[in-house]
């Protein structure tokens, strides 16, 4: 199938958040022969990084159908060198023409960097200390901008700051995905999603994506 344009991919993602919202999801792309189509090749239209949380369901909540969605997830959405394998594998050889980088408020993972900060906080088992370590330092911008101790940081200031930092390092990382999106092929949107409202709520544009709300 031919491949999207990062602001039509875009669109198309917003407008199935919206039916999981009111509660009118269509389940598309689910059945048999769905199924059967994709058991030799597959053609998504977006890669989505996201946190591993289980409320993140990207499928349910982008109401989207197999062979959609390029998942890639871990606790934080934190970026790793098998995340930026897995995106480029999506970016150079299947083509998706967008990454979705998908934050959530309540996030354990941004609670933990926060809690870790206190000076008395009990240390962390070691490979959860790693990926706790990425987002400590949107924990101390944030507070060094409140004036507040870093155990005291705003969860939500946090998130939004670590998913603006997950964006950059995945194009400072990242060469193929760098020139990807100065080639006008691909677009990243940077997003959090709502758990109580169900809404995703883009925060950064990268690319030809002008927050241009259901425009193809």
């Amino acid at each position: 199938m031919p491949t999207l344009r990062p602001s039509k991919a875009w669109s198309v993602m917003e407008r199935g958040n919206a039916r999981f919202v009111a509660g009118e999801p269509e389940h598309p792309r689910q059945d048999v022969e769905r199924r059967e189509a994709l058991a030799l090749t597959q053609a998504p239209d977006v890669v989505l990084f996201g946190c591993s949380d289980s409320r993140l369901a990207a499928e349910i909540i982008f109401d989207k159908g197999l062979g959609d969605l390029f998942v890639v997830r871990n606790a934080g959405q934190v970026v790793s060198d098998s995340v930026l394998g897995s995106l480029e594998y999506a970016v150079g050889v299947l083509k998706v023409p967008l990454i979705v980088v998908l934050g959530h408020d309540g996030c354990g993972a941004v609670q933990a960097a926060i809690d870790a900060s206190a000076p008395d906080a009990t240390p962390l088992p070691v490979h959860i200390d790693g990926l706790i370590q990425q987002i400590t330092p949107a924990v101390h911008r944030v507070a060094k901008a409140n004036g507040v101790a870093p155990s005291e940081a705003d969860p939500h200031d946090v998130g939004r700051e670590h998913l603006r930092d997950t964006v950059a390092e995945l194009l400072q990382r990242s060469e193929m995905i760098s020139d990807a999106v100065a080639a006008g092929i691909l677009g990243i949107v940077g997003a959090n999603y709502k758990l109580l409202e169900g809404t995703v709520v883009p925060d950064v544009f990268i690319g030809n994506l002008a927050p241009i709300h259901g425009a193809e």
